[in-house]
């Protein structure tokens, strides 16, 4: 499970999915999977949370790594580039952004 403190130990990223209504929930499922069959049981993975807005054209994901090398190493391994290209055809873009926490309230 996420966990948002200032200082942070981990590396946070966020990553937005545009897609329009229709594929939605395919790419909701999609993520779903490939959360709980693989991005969960990868180094370094600390917690992650899937967010869908009110007119199901938007995602955004919240995750957690212990470094920021377990992230960059998730992503370059053939399973998830498989599932990358697989996640890009159900949406019109994906833009993952490492982030820093600078303050919780």
């Amino acid at each position: 499970m996420p966990q948002i403190t200032h200082p942070s130990p981990y590396q946070s990223v966020i990553t937005t999915f545009e897609m329009s209504p229709g594929t939605c929930q395919d790419l909701l499922d999609a993520l779903t999977d490939a959360y709980a069959n693989f991005i969960s049981h990868q180094p370094g993975f600390v917690g992650a949370g899937l967010h869908v807005n009110d007119a199901q054209t938007r995602i955004a994901n919240y995750s957690q790594w212990k470094r920021r090398e377990d992230f960059q190493a998730m992503l370059r391994s053939d399973e998830m580039r498989r599932r990358n290209r697989e996640i890009h055809a159900l949406c019109r873009s994906f833009e993952p952004v490492m982030y820093d926490v600078a303050a919780t309230f």
